[in-house]
C-alpha cells in the first residue's frame, strides 16, 4: 500500500484497507517474527528463557501487562520495544485528537466529520514510533492529567456550555488511543486515580466530570512496578490488579557474562577514550562482580536493588580514571589498573540504598568494601585458594611473594599518577610475581599481565598475608608484620 496515494477515506477503502486493534497488531507481527526466527526484543541479555517467552505469551493472548521487578531490571526498555511489534503507518482521521480510525471513528469530531464528508473525508498516517505514550506515575498526576477535565477556554471560544461534550480536553490516555500507553512505578498513583483506570481497562468507558462518555479506546497498556513500592509508597489496588491480564517478574542477571553484555552495550564511551584505554577482562569481570557482591551485602538494602545502571556508570568511571591518569602522565596510551577502581566509588555510593548499619559505617566505606568481597570471590578462580587457618610450617604457593615483602620492610608504593613504564618496572621487580603468573595463569597475554600482578597483590591483603595502605596520592603494599618486628 503506498501511503503517500491514499489522502482521503474513499481512497483507503478502495485500497482494501482492514481495521485492527492494537492488540492484534503485535499479535500478529510477533507471530510473524516467531515463524522467521526474528528476535522481537533485540538488545535484551539474560530473559531469553525467562521474562521474553512469558511476555510475547501475555501479548498472544492480548493482555495488558504489568512489569514487576526492582529497578534497573529493563522494564521500560521491554516496553519500548514492543514499538517493533506494530505495523509501520495506520491511517487515522486528519486533525483528530484522539487518533480515530477513518473506518471505525470514536470521537465527536471524527463521526460528525465522516458524516458529513463520507469518502472526502481527509486522512493522515501515524508512523509507529509516534504511537508510544508514557507517564511516570508521581503523586501530583490528577484524574485531568491522564483521562481529562472540561476546559473553560474552549466553551468560551465554541460559545458551548459546559453540558455539551465538546469542551472536554482529552487528557494523556485518550489521546493514546491505538499506542501503546505505559505508566512507569504504578503503585505510587494515588488509589483514586486507579480507580479511575478500571473502567478503561474493562469496558472503554470514561468519566469526566458529569460526562459518561462511551469512547471503546483502543490501548495497549502496559505497567510497570517495584515490589518495593508495595510497602513503602503505596499499593496496587486489588481491583485493578485483577484487570492487568499478565504480572511478568523481571530479574537481575544470572552471571557475570550476561552482566558484562549489558554493561559493554549500554556504557556510553567517547571514541578516544575506548581506543586509547585497555580494559583486561579481568578488570570487566570485576566490575561486574561488584554489582553481585552488592546485591548480597549486609550493608545495602536488597528490597531496594541494585540496578544494572551501577556497573554501567562504574565502567564509565573507571576508563575516566584511567584516562584521565594518562594524560597527567602523559601517556597516550594506558591499561586500566586495579588501583583506577577508586575512580568508580562515586559510582556506587549514588546507587546503593544502605541499611542502618551501612549507614552507620558510611557509603565510601561500604563501596570499598564491596570491591574488596569482589575481589575475595574472584581471585580462587585463578590462583591456590588461601585457607584461613594453616598448619605451622606448612608451604603455599605464596610464601616466596610474603618472603619478599618481609625483606622489604618498607614494601613498595604504587602512586596514583605512575607513568605506564615506571608502574611496569615497580611491579616487574616483585620477582615471585612473575613465578605465580608462570605457573597458575601462563596464558595471561603481556597487555593482562600487570593487571593480574595487581589483582595478586590486592588478594593477599583481603586475605590478611600483606597489609596495603592507602594515602593521598596512592597505595603502599608491606608486609604486615615485618615493619613491627624490624622496629622492635
Amino acid at each position: 500500500m503506498n501511503i503517500e496515494q491514499i489522502k482521503t477515506l474513499g481512497a483507503l477503502k478502495k485500497a482494501g484497507y482492514q481495521s485492527k486493534s492494537i492488540k492484534d497488531e503485535l499479535r500478529d507481527n510477533l507471530i510473524t517474527n516467531i515463524k522467521e526466527g526474528v528476535t522481537s526484543f533485540q538488545g535484551i541479555h539474560g530473559y531469553e528463557n525467562t521474562v521474553i517467552p512469558e511476555l510475547e505469551r501475555a501479548i498472544l493472548s492480548k493482555h495488558n501487562i504489568n512489569l514487576l521487578g526492582l529497578r534497573g531490571q529493563a522494564k521500560t526498555r521491554l516496553a519500548r520495544l514492543m514499538l517493533g511489534l506494530l505495523d509501520e503507518y495506520i491511517p487515522i482521521v486528519e486533525g483528530s485528537e484522539i487518533n480515530d480510525d477513518p473506518l471505525q471513528p470514536i470521537s465527536r469530531y471524527a463521526t460528525e466529520l465522516v458524516n458529513e464528508q463520507g469518502d472526502k473525508t481527509p486522512i493522515s498516517w501515524l508512523h509507529k514510533e509516534e504511537r508510544f505514550a508514557e507517564k511516570l506515575a508521581t503523586p501530583d498526576v490528577t484524574v485531568a492529567d491522564i483521562i481529562g477535565d472540561v476546559d473553560p477556554i474552549k466553551a468560551a471560544n465554541l460559545k458551548l456550555s459546559y453540558a455539551d461534550d465538546r469542551v472536554i480536553h482529552y487528557g494523556m490516555i485518550p489521546r493514546a488511543n491505538r499506542c501503546i500507553f505505559v505508566i512507569n512505578e504504578l503503585p505510587d498513583l494515588q488509589a483514586r486515580i486507579q480507580v479511575a483506570l478500571f473502567n478503561i481497562l474493562q469496558e472503554g468507558d470514561i468519566q469526566i466530570r458529569g460526562f459518561k462518555l462511551r469512547l471503546p479506546l483502543d490501548i495497549q497498556f502496559v505497567f510497570t512496578a517495584n515490589p518495593e513500592d508495595y510497602t513503602n509508597r503505596g499499593s496496587i489496588v486489588t481491583p485493578l490488579k485483577d484487570r492487568i491480564g499478565s504480572q511478568i517478574l523481571t530479574h537481575y542477571p544470572d552471571t557475570v557474562e550476561i552482566a558484562k553484555t549489558i554493561t559493554n552495550q549500554e556504557a556510553k564511551l567517547d571514541t578516544r577514550q575506548s581506543e586509547s584505554v585497555y580494559v583486561p577482562e579481568l578488570a570487566r569481570d570485576l566490575l561486574e562482580q561488584i554489582s553481585f557482591e552488592a546485591r548480597e551485602s549486609d550493608y545495602v538494602d536488597v528490597k531496594s536493588g541494585v540496578s544494572a545502571r551501577m556497573s554501567i556508570t562504574a565502567f564509565e568511571n573507571l576508563l575516566s580514571t584511567a584516562e584521565r591518569r594518562a594524560l597527567l602522565a602523559g601517556d597516550n596510551n594506558t591499561s586500566v589498573r586495579l588501583s583506577d577502581f577508586i575512580g568508580v566509588i562515586p559510582a556506587i555510593t549514588g546507587k546503593v540504598e544502605l541499611v542502618y548499619e551501612g549507614e552507620q559505617e558510611g557509603a565510601d566505606f561500604v563501596a570499598n568494601s564491596l570491591i574488596e568481597e569482589a575481589i575475595k570471590t574472584l581471585f580462587p578462580k585463578y590462583f591456590p585458594k588461601i585457607e584461613k587457618l594453616q598448619k605451622q610450617d606448612e608451604e603455599t604457593p605464596y610464601d616466596a611473594l610474603i618472603s619478599w615483602f618481609f625483606n622489604q620492610s618498607d614494601g613498595f608504593e604504587l602512586l596514583d599518577d605512575t607513568r605506564d613504564k615506571d608502574y611496569r618496572n615497580i611491579l616487574d621487580a616483585v620477582s615471585p610475581l612473575n613465578d605465580l603468573i608462570g605457573e597458575y595463569m601462563p596464558k595471561t597475554s603481556a597487555e593482562d599481565t600487570y593487571f593480574l600482578k595487581e589483582f595478586i597483590l590486592w588478594a593477599l591483603v583481603e586475605f590478611k598475608q600483606l597489609s596495603k595502605y592507602r594515602f593521598s596520592e596512592g597505595l603502599q603494599f608491606k608486609d604486615p608484620y615485618g615493619s613491627f618486628i624490624s622496629g622492635l
